[in-house]
């Protein structure tokens, strides 16, 4: 969000800031329910906790932009600071610029100080409300440096391996993208700024439900989200151009290296459920080719080509 629209938005806005010492509770994930988190195996640092929290009680309209995103004239209002009428029940206590902020230190801190150069991905990571994402009680820890859970046994990947595997796709504005593994919307809020169109697979029907409804809030109109199994990927709409696997394979599908378009590139985590590395593959004519990225843990892709529910390989 530019200067511009942070003062429209002040202008039409109210707000009251609570005491400077106030210092927003912190969730804590509970280490021991048994459930993955995605993360990459570099160091996370620890998490920042902001000195101020502002309220913005906005007034009802039609369209509009909220964190730098079109609504597109979807009829959303908004009732002191809780987000009514699209049945997320989405908080909005922090402010845009105090959000605006913390995207700005997550990509310099978490992300181009890792060594993601590509100017695209550093942009829209920039741009993606990443707490939108995530249950009102995690959305202060939106920003950090960690994964959180989605419910269903999921994970919000980490922001650092969110752009690590964007920027190893290298996606293009004419591409078409199947992305498998839907969770929280938000790898594949991130591909729709990046690409023409993206199908993206979810096995969980709540995800995929909760996904649709905030990448509709958010005016994003080039994704489709649909309900299977991933590890066979989609043929009816292949091929094509990029594909991004976001959960752990024990050995790379053919169903989905046959569904790459001459010139594509398919990037998925391969390994054991424990412990994975990235697997770059591109193709061209016939043939493929593939390198190694850097070691990742993501929860298991669950499919006919992928990990059974007991864990052991079901290709």
């Amino acid at each position: 969000m530019d200067a511009e629209e942070i003062l429209n938005f002040l202008q039409h806005s109210k707000f009251s800031i609570q005491h400077p010492d106030h210092q927003p509770q912190q969730s804590v994930l509970n280490l021991h329910t048994g459930h993955r988190q995605t993360a990459c195996m570099r160091n996370i640092s620890a998490p920042q906790r902001s000195h101020k929290t502002v309220s913005f009680p906005v007034r009802a309209q039609a369209g509009g932009v909220v964190d730098g995103f079109e609504r597109n004239g979807c009829g959303r209002r908004f009732c002191g600071t809780r987000f009514v009428g699209s049945g997320i029940g989405m908080d909005y206590k922090l402010n845009v610029m105090e959000r605006q902020d913390a995207r700005e230190r997550m990509v310099a801190k978490q992300i181009a100080a890792r060594g993601v150069t590509d100017s695209r991905v550093l942009a829209v990571m920039r741009e993606v409300p990443r707490h939108v994402f995530v249950a009102v009680g995690l959305q202060p820890e939106a920003y950090e440096d960690r994964p959180l859970p989605i419910g269903e046994g999921q994970t919000i990947s980490q922001p650092y391996m969110v752009a690590a595997m964007t920027a190893a796709l290298e996606p293009r504005d004419s591409d078409h993208i199947l992305e498998i593994g839907t969770g929280s919307g938000y790898q594949t809020a991130i591909l729709a700024r990046l690409a023409r169109s993206v199908v993206s697979v979810e096995r969980h029907p709540r995800l995929a439900n909760r996904a649709e409804q905030v990448l509709a809030s958010l005016g994003i109109t080039n994704v489709r989200v649909t309900l299977g199994d991933g590890s066979r990927g989609l043929p009816a709409e292949a091929p094509y151009d990029r594909i991004l696997v976001t959960a752990g394979a024990p050995a790379v599908p053919e169903t989905l290296t046959d569904q790459l378009a001459d010139g594509g590139r398919l990037v998925i985590p391969v390994g054991s459920e424990g412990y994975q590395r990235l697997m770059i593959i591109d193709r061209r004519g016939d043939r493929l080719s593939d390198r190694e990225g850097e070691g990742c843990v993501f929860v298991p892709l669950i499919g006919q080509h992928g990990w059974p529910e007991g864990g052991v390989p079901g290709l």
